[in-house]
Parts: C-alpha cells; structure tokens; sequence
C-alpha cells in the first residue's frame, strides 16, 4: 500500500513521462514527401524510413488525384492524403523524390510549387534527388549555388557550373539535393542532420548500417 508521500511521487513521475512524450510528439518535425506516378520507390521509402527513424512525423501526399499511385518500377505505394490537404500547413521539411516522368509530374503541379517556394522563401530545409533537382528545382528557381542530382547528362547540363562532382549528396543551406536510389540512404541522413543535428544523423547510420555522407 502507497503511503501519501509515495503516491505523490509516483503521480509526479506519472506526469513527467506523460508530458514528456505529449512534448516530444507536439515538438516532432513535420516532413512532407510528394509522390507522382513514376515516382523512384527507393528513393521515396529511403527518405520516409529514415526521417520516421530519426523520430519526424512524415506524410506522403500524392499529386497524382489517387491515393493509391503506381511508381516508376510498377511498385504501389498508398499515399496518407493528397497534396492539396497539404496546401495551407507548415513544414520543417520537403523532400521531393526523384524517377522519371514523376519528376516532372511533381513539377508540373501548382500546389506543391508554391510549397517549394514558401518553403524555400521561409529558409526551411528543402530537398530533392536524381531527377528532381535539375527537373523541378532548375524549372522553379530553386537552384542554390551548389547542388548534386542523377549523372544524366541532360541533367547535368542543367546544373552547370552549380554541380558539385564525385559526391552522393550536397547540403547548401536549407537547400538538400541528392544523386539517385543508390545513394538516397546519404540524402536522407543529410536532412536527418540539417533537422535533428549530425550526432543523430550519425547514430541512424550506425545502426541501418551505413554511413553518412
């Protein structure tokens, strides 16, 4: 039987567990992930995997009118809404897969480019990989002064002098751009790192063995 004293105790160490994980929930980083059809999979469950690990609360928002969208390789990915149930909220993070055509599907939709470019504007961590920066960042303005994206040479033409050779992923501010599937475990730790710092970003890697970029 609890004494009063201990009762005390144990409902103040109730509360600090409670509102502690209500703390942490309100605080989790909000990271939109738009998809297409033919949207690259990897790419896509590299970046939502990874972001959920570091502990961010990711939605995956389709573009495409369906909840339901087919990706470059024939995969079905169900998306948690559409993007327009995205236009009017905040985010810490937008990462934009790659895959062709669904780069230039994601490109072609107004709803997400005005979220790129609030994002952008607010200085809010932005990214994209293989495709996506030379098709939707290149085509809205959203270039910064360093970036990385698929080694097409259509793509890299568009780059230009803004390529940075030989490496996986580039962070330039809150602008994050990345190569391609293979190498989307290292952009997705890179934002890991622009979001929660390079320690947790590091921790991540050790423990889905890898490593970061």
């Amino acid at each position: 039987v609890l004494v009063p004293i201990a009762k005390a105790q144990a409902f103040r160490n109730l509360f600090f567990v409670v509102s502690g994980a209500i703390t942490r929930d309100m605080a989790a980083m909000k990271v939109l992930v738009p998809i297409a059809e033919d949207s690259e999979e990897i790419e896509t469950a590299c970046i939502t995997d990874t972001l959920v690990r570091a502990g961010a609360a990711v939605t995956v928002a389709s573009v495409s009118g369906d909840l339901q969208v087919k990706m470059s390789r024939g995969l079905k990915i169900v998306a948690d809404c559409k993007i327009d149930d995205c236009a009017d909220k905040e985010w810490d993070a937008i990462a934009c897969p790659g895959g062709m055509p669904g780069a230039e599907r994601l490109r072609d939709c107004k709803v997400l480019e005005e979220l790129l470019k609030k994002q952008a504007a607010a200085a809010k961590v932005t990214a994209a990989v293989c495709a996506s920066p030379a098709v939707i960042f290149a085509s809205q303005g959203l270039l910064p002064g360093k970036a990385v994206c698929y080694p097409a040479p259509k793509f890299l033409e568009i780059l230009g002098d803004k390529l940075v050779p030989d490496t996986p992923t580039v962070m330039d501010g809150h602008i994050i751009t990345g190569t391609g599937p293979g190498t989307s475990l290292q952009f997705a730790l890179k934002i890991v790192e622009k979001l929660y710092g390079k320690e947790k970003a590091e921790e991540l890697a050790k423990g889905m063995l890898t490593t970061t970029a």
